[in-house]
């Protein structure tokens, strides 16, 4: 598997996460957007897993982001990630 793919199908893994953690809290996305310091379209995007809509460019986030993503879901930082390579967050 190419990079790209791997980088693609982690990005899916963390979109769908973000996207189950959001919903199991009774949040929307402009919600979680704006208490992570981010837009509204950059979290759709992250939540399909795109860094950009046009290519479909698997995303990228920043350090900063997942930190404010993370506090904005009342989660931990590795707790987001951890799904993405097939361990249960705690």
């Amino acid at each position: 598997m190419s990079e790209s793919a791997v980088e693609k199908q982690l990005m899916a893994i963390l979109g769908q996460h973000l996207a189950f953690l959001r919903e199991s809290r009774g949040l929307t996305q402009e919600a979680v957007a704006n208490a992570a310091g981010i837009s509204r379209n950059y979290y759709q995007l992250l939540e399909s897993g795109w860094g950009v809509r046009k290519t479909k460019a698997p995303a990228n986030p920043r350090l900063s982001t997942l930190i404010g993503l993370s506090e904005a879901l009342g989660t931990t930082v590795p707790d987001l990630v951890d799904v993405m390579f097939g361990r249960s967050a705690s």
